[in-house]
């Protein structure tokens, strides 16, 4: 029997809970926990009704922190949102004490699976969840960069008029302004990426990808239901162990943080980080992007 808890019931979590009810999965229970005990529990009823036409029978109910111990997973969704103007990484100071709050509470059961991270910054957030909760750091996963090569993929399949299920580029390093495309290990069919796209191409694909995020939340004032089905993919490589390769945060021992990079996700959570062979550009960039993340880590530490 597998159960997933999702702590916090904004619209990443609620994107999420009702990603696992509409598309096949194994898992058997959702339990919903918010600091707003009661909305937690309507939410659990309405999506619960929604089950009757959906083909995962799945229990699904508002509860507490002592619903942790025997969960395969426990995401993190709860934090501040966004607002318009702000970076992920301006979120910092008010997702902290969040995190703090949340960890001290399943940490006093006994749960011993793996924590899903999608609260932004989100790296950051990751590292947090690690060294507050001791957890071993391949069982502490952030959502990462999995949302932004989605994104990155769709745009490259409109650009091209391809399946996105064709394209296999990834946007790596920070999940936020620094992030980038190391093109010269993106494939489309069996093709080097650069022979379809020009230069100019690529500029324009990584600026829509990492302006995606502002450009939706000035339009609608949050972004939910792409990250809530990352979740869901992330949550069914683990409970398949399914070896899917995944750009999520996971934990770096050269520089001592999380960032995003292809990880081959299974049942133990990240079971291996994969070596990319990066050109002397790229290499620079992702070390400009581990020391974004860096800096902010500092902030903490200040």
């Amino acid at each position: 029997m597998s159960k997933i808890v999702i702590v916090g019931c904004g619209n990443v979590g609620m994107s999420y809970a009702f990603s696992l009810v509409t598309t096949k999965n194994k898992v058997d229970e959702i339990v919903l926990i918010d600091v707003l005990k009661d909305k937690a529990v309507g939410e659990a009823m309405d999506l619960t009704h929604a089950t009757a036409y959906s083909s995962n029978k799945i229990k699904i109910s508002g509860g507490d922190y002592s619903d942790c111990e025997n969960a395969d997973i426990v995401c993190i969704c709860a934090g501040k949102n966004q607002e318009v103007g702000e970076t992920r990484r301006d979120l910092i100071n008010k997702n902290y004490g969040v995190f703090k709050s949340i960890i001290d509470e399943v940490k006093k059961t006994k749960f011993n699976g793996i924590f899903l991270v999608a609260t932004n910054p989100l790296d950051v957030m990751t590292y947090i969840t690690k060294q507050l909760s001791g957890f071993d750091e391949k069982k502490v996963i952030g959502s990462g960069t999995v949302l932004d090569t989605a994104r990155l993929r769709c745009l490259i399949g409109d650009t091209l008029n391809v399946s996105p299920k064709n394209i296999h580029a990834y946007v790596i390093g920070e999940h936020g302004d620094s992030e980038f495309v190391p093109w010269s290990n993106a494939i489309i069919g069996l093709n080097k990426a650069t022979d379809y796209l020009t230069e100019d191409d690529r500029a324009r694909l990584l600026y829509d990808v990492r302006n995606s995020a502002y450009d939706i939340i000035n339009k609608k004032g949050n972004t939910s239901y792409g990250i809530g089905m990352c979740l869901t993919k992330i949550t069914n490589a683990i409970l398949e162990d399914s070896n899917e390769i995944l750009t999520v945060s996971a934990y770096d021992k050269e520089n001592g943080i999380y960032f995003g990079m292809p990880a081959i996700i299974g049942k133990s959570g990240i079971k291996e980080v994969l070596p990319l062979e990066l050109n002397d550009e790229e290499r620079d960039r992702l070390n400009k992007s581990i020391d974004c993340i860096k800096e902010t880590l500092n902030q903490i530490n200040k």
